[in-house]
């Protein structure tokens, strides 16, 4: 048996996974929290969120994060393409940077606008 604590919502439910009985979880409120400890056994999955660099913009950094959660044994790999790209500014909002990183399905994108420096 596997002690977590569930982090789909501010309760913070302690969890209890019975791996030998399959992935049977108690503690939980809600249906998402038996889904999160299920799942973090299972295949544990994150949103990857860190930053780009940019030129011409007001800030030298753009945050970007993964538009769906991706697979935790990914996130180095992850860190070390996003650690490759040089954007231009503008970027919008939203704005796709890498599409389906890493062959995840997931999209890297902007966290927020950059607009050219003044």
């Amino acid at each position: 048996m596997k002690e977590l604590v569930c982090i789909v919502c501010p309760r913070g439910c302690r969890l209890t996974v019975d791996e030998d009985n399959g992935y049977a979880v108690t503690g939980n409120s809600c249906p998402r929290g038996a889904e999160y400890g299920r799942t973090e056994l299972q295949n544990p999955t994150r949103v990857l969120t860190t930053t780009v660099k940019v030129a011409g913009g007001m800030h030298r950094r753009l945050p970007v994060r993964t538009n769906r959660a991706i697979p935790k044994g990914l996130l180095l790999a992850a860190m070390e393409e996003a650690a490759k790209v040089s954007l231009t500014a503008p970027v919008e909002a939203g704005q796709v940077i890498i599409p389906d990183l890493l062959g995840t399905g997931a999209d890297l994108i902007a966290s927020r606008a950059m607009p050219v420096a003044p």
